[in-house]
Parts: C-alpha cells; sequence; structure tokens
C-alpha cells in the first residue's frame, strides 16, 4: 500500500476517521500540533500494528559493503524490518487501514514524515492494507522476526545503514 502521486498517507487501525485534526501527539518531541502523514518511500515504515515495536534499516549510497552484507544480507534486497516474536500474531491479524491524503496541504518533516497544521478530509474511504506480512513480501522488504530488537538495534544505530526505530519503548527490555 503506496500512496499515489499527489498523496500522501495516514494509516490507522481506526475505519471511522472522517477528517484529520491537528493534534500534539502523547509522545510528541516537539508543541506544535500536526495532522502526520508519510509519502512512497516511508509508507512501509507503517505496514505494522500501531504499538509494534520495529527496528528497520536501509541501504544508502554511503553504506559499506560490510554493513550491507552485515545489516541487510548479502543478496537480500535494499532494505530490513525486525520485530519481535511476542508481536507476530498482531502482525497476522491487524485490519490496517490506509487514508490517502492530498499531498498539497502537507510539508516535510525531517526525511522521515510529512505534517499539515490545518484539518485534512480524507479523498476516499480508508481502505484495508491487507495481509502486511505480504506488504513485506510483495515490496522486496525482509521481515526479521527476532527474540529482542535491542541487539539488532545496537547494531543498526552503529552502521552506515539508514535506519528508524518505531515504538521501541514496546519492545522486550534489553538483555543484560
Amino acid at each position: 500500500m503506496r500512496p499515489a502521486d499527489g498523496q500522501v498517507l495516514h494509516f490507522s487501525e481506526d475505519p471511522s476517521i472522517t477528517r484529520f485534526v491537528p493534534h500534539v501527539a502523547a509522545t510528541a518531541q516537539q508543541p506544535e500540533a500536526y495532522v502526520w502523514a508519510v509519502d512512497h518511500d516511508r509508507a512501509p515504515d507503517y505496514w505494522f500494528p500501531r504499538q509494534c515495536p520495529r527496528a528497520m534499516a536501509w541501504v544508502r549510497p554511503e553504506t559499506t559493503t560490510d554493513d550491507r552484507e552485515r545489516i541487510i544480507g548479502a543478496g537480500c534486497g535494499e532494505r530490513v524490518h525486525a520485530i519481535e516474536y511476542a508481536w507476530l500474531d498482531a502482525m497476522r491479524t491487524t485490519v490496517l487501514y490506509a487514508y490517502r491524503l492530498p499531498a498539497e496541504r502537507f510539508r516535510p518533516f525531517g526525511d522521515h514524515a510529512r505534517v499539515a497544521t490545518e484539518t485534512v478530509e480524507p479523498l476516499g474511504a480508508p481502505e484495508p492494507v491487507g495481509d502486511l506480512l505480504e506488504c513485506h513480501a510483495r515490496a522486496g522488504i525482509q521481515l526479521r522476526v527476532l527474540d529482542n530488537l535491542w541487539p539488532f538495534w545496537e547494531q543498526v544505530i552503529a552502521s552506515t545503514a539508514g535506519f528508524s526505530g518505531i515504538r521501541l519503548r514496546n519492545a522486550r527490555p534489553a538483555a543484560r
């Protein structure tokens, strides 16, 4: 599930949203109220149950061959996502929806999101994303299922790969 040209997406488990009103998220690190969305490249970051912790890494031009093979895997594509076993059932059963929103209402926020500061109405009804594992497979994104995310995350953030971690506070504690 990716946005078409001129669109961004908002993913939700709630199929009843009729308009998106800017708000300050409980986990926000900035005080401004926003409507959040993602573009084509960052849509896969949200092919997960909302609360699912995930660690993601991808190849960038500056990614070394060693890091590509160690983090992504030799011959394994350009991107890897990792979750914990405890979330596998939710990945299989969560019904996720994508809301298509007009891209012109949004501006970039860092390199990971798009934000709007005014209320935005969807371009149509929400669309079921479908099987979240299949979304990854169709996009050629590895999905690793790990006992604990932290050893992988520590390797990723010390590498030359691009990376993002979402809802990591929901991951199992790091084994020490």
